[in-house]
């Protein structure tokens, strides 16, 4: 968990470092692998607390948050809801990616998107947030043989990710491809052309890039927030589908993964007007179907961020 971001304003989750720390995971995961994850789920409260007491910059943003998508003001209980659920989700990766999804009952809705995009061969660009879990999909990638995800992500991020992983389940060894290098685009290209799912966290704008004036300002739970287009623009470079995934945590060891069609760029574009609003379209697509799930799961947000740049101004 960081400090003060924006999703306008990028600068500030960029260069925050985060809060926990390697060593912090590598005594969490030993605890729940050696104690169960009953007995180091009751762990959750005091670090839940100590977070709500001590974390004052993601608590606000968290609560700022809360107020927009509850649709009414958040109350301390609230506040400490969302962060509890984050912390169960982070235990969760434990189990999930150490091929524990057994502990797990999983509801999957309109996996015929994912099925459809593998039997094309062309696969497909899945398109997260900081929404529930993630890792959740490992428990689809279990049933069905073949599934293949890779994350795709800016140098800084992906070396973030991998000492966090690497805390948290030593032997996991992550598909991840980062971007920002020459080799990048062929490598997505080269993955995805062998039939794998290239995973995208698209809530996060990058550093300066409201200030290039690239991305897409959007109305999100009633105010103004800035969305990167860079995610779909990929997409569109590449010609493949987008499908918005989010795995949301319900409580106790139940998850619900959404898929839902966000743009198909299959079709050549040589009209670049064209090409840009169907960018547009997918970017505002990906707002909308991430709206409505903040407003169903509210709880399950965990971009503790200024998301809409109100810090800044």
């Amino acid at each position: 968990m960081s400090g003060s971001t924006s999703a306008g304003g990028s600068r500030s989750w960029a260069s925050t470092p985060e809060r926990s720390n390697p060593l912090a995971l590598r005594l969490m995961s030993w605890i729940a692998l050696h104690c169960g994850r009953s007995a180091t789920r009751l762990l959750l409260h005091p670090i839940t607390l100590y977070f709500l007491l001590f974390a004052p910059t993601p608590r606000r943003h968290a609560r700022r948050f809360l107020d927009r998508a509850l649709g009414r003001p958040a109350t301390w209980r609230d506040v400490y809801r969302n962060l509890h659920t984050f912390t169960a989700t982070i235990l969760d990766r434990v189990y999930l990616l150490g091929d524990r999804s057994d502990l797990f009952e999983v509801s999957v809705h309109d996996e015929v998107l994912v099925e459809q995009a593998m039997a094309d061969g062309k696969g497909a660009f899945l398109v997260g947030a900081h929404l529930g879990s993630f890792e959740v999909l490992r428990t689809i990638g279990e049933r069905r043989s073949g599934l293949r995800i890779a994350m795709v992500m800016y140098p800084d991020n992906a070396r973030m990710i991998n000492q966090t992983l690497q805390a948290i389940a030593p032997d996991f060894v992550p598909q991840i491809i980062a971007l920002g290098r020459s080799e990048s685009m062929l490598a997505v290209r080269d993955w995805l052309d062998g039939g794998g799912l290239a995973g995208i966290l698209a809530d996060r704008a990058l550093p300066g890039e409201s200030q290039r004036g690239s991305g897409v300002r959007i109305d999100f739970l009633g105010h103004e927030a800035h969305f990167s287009d860079a995610p779909f623009r990929l997409a569109a470079l590449l010609r493949r589908k987008v499908i918005l995934m989010a795995g949301l945590y319900l409580g106790g060891a139940r998850y619900d993964v959404h898929f839902s069609a966000l743009a198909d760029f299959s079709e050549r574009l040589a009209d670049p007007v064209q090409r840009e609003a169907r960018v547009r379209e997918a970017v505002v697509a990906y707002a909308r179907g991430l709206e409505k799930l903040c407003r169903e799961q509210p709880y399950n947000w965990f971009n503790f961020h200024d998301f809409w740049g109100e810090d800044e101004a």
